[in-house]
C-alpha cells in the first residue's frame, strides 16, 4: 500500500496513460502541466490544481520550465477526495499554504510524520472549501438522473460508469456512499415505485405494467415486486378498484 508522500517534481515529456492505486494531487509551483483525467482536460497552472482520483486512467505533458508539488495519498486517508472537481482554483489562503508545503518539501526540514500532518490539513482545507461538492458528488447526480429518466430500459453499469466518468467500481462504491444503495438497487426501485403507482392509479394489466417498468417477464415482475413491496401486484390492482 502506497504511503502519504510529498515531492516536488518538473515534467519533460508526455506519458502514456496510465493509473495507479492511491489517489495524487497535483499543485502548481511554476510553469504548466496539461493533464487528461479519466478523458477530461485541463491543467495545472498559477492558482489551478488538480485531483486525479485512484484508479482512475490518466496522462500529462509539459513544456518549458516547470515545477509542481505532488502528493501521493492513499484511498483511506482521504475516503471524500474523489468527490473533489478534476480541476479547481486555489483561493489566497491554500495559494499562500501550497507555497508553505513547496518549501517544507524543497528542506530538510521536518520528517515523514510532519509532511503527513501538512497534508492532512490540507486536505482538510480543501475539503471545507469543497463542501457542497463533496455533500453532492455531480457524477453520482449524473448515474441518477440517467435512471430516474431510463428506468424501462436495460441499463448496464458500463453505461453509467462512461456516462459519469468513472469505472463501474469507483460509481458503484461512491454511489452506494452517497445513497445508501448500489445503481442496481437504485434501478430497482425506481421500477417498483413506478409499478406500485401504476397498479394503483391505473387499469393497466400487470403485463402493461411489468412491460412500462423495464420488464418481459411478468413471472419476473411479479416476484420483484413481491420481494420488494411485500404484497403480490395483484393486492395493488385490488386497491385501485376500489376507487
Amino acid at each position: 500500500m502506497t504511503d502519504l508522500a510529498l515531492t516536488l517534481r518538473s515534467y519533460a515529456v508526455e506519458a502514456k496513460t496510465h493509473s495507479h492505486d492511491h489517489h495524487q494531487l497535483v499543485l502548481p509551483v511554476a510553469g504548466t502541466l496539461a493533464l487528461s483525467i479519466d478523458g477530461r482536460g485541463g491543467a495545472v497552472s498559477d492558482a489551478l490544481a488538480a485531483v486525479i482520483p485512484a484508479g482512475t486512467d490518466h496522462n500529462f505533458s509539459a513544456s518549458g520550465p516547470n515545477q509542481f508539488l505532488v502528493a501521493d495519498i492513499p484511498e483511506a486517508l482521504a475516503p471524500t477526495l474523489d468527490r473533489l472537481p478534476a480541476f479547481f482554483d486555489l483561493d489566497a489562503g491554500l495559494t499562500h499554504y501550497v507555497r508553505f508545503l513547496q518549501h517544507q518539501a524543497s528542506s530538510a526540514e521536518g520528517g515523514t510524520n510532519t509532511h503527513r500532518q501538512m497534508m492532512m490539513l490540507l486536505l482538510q482545507l480543501m475539503e471545507e472549501r469543497h463542501r457542497e461538492t463533496i455533500r453532492t458528488d455531480r457524477r453520482v447526480a449524473v448515474a441518477r438522473a440517467y435512471l430516474d429518466e431510463h428506468y424501462q430500459q436495460q441499463v448496464s453499469l458500463a453505461r453509467l460508469a462512461q456516462l459519469s466518468h468513472l469505472s463501474p467500481r469507483q460509481l458503484t462504491e461512491l454511489f452506494k456512499r452517497q445513497l445508501g444503495m448500489t445503481p442496481q438497487h437504485y434501478l430497482i426501485e425506481c421500477r417498483m415505485q413506478q409499478a406500485r403507482h401504476l397498479l394503483v392509479s391505473t387499469s393497466l394489466s400487470v403485463q402493461a405494467v411489468a412491460e412500462n417498468v423495464g420488464y418481459t417477464s411478468v413471472a419476473a415482475f411479479s416476484d420483484r415486486f413481491r420481494k420488494h413491496v411485500g404484497h403480490a401486484p395483484a393486492h395493488f390492482r385490488q386497491l385501485s378498484k376500489r376507487h
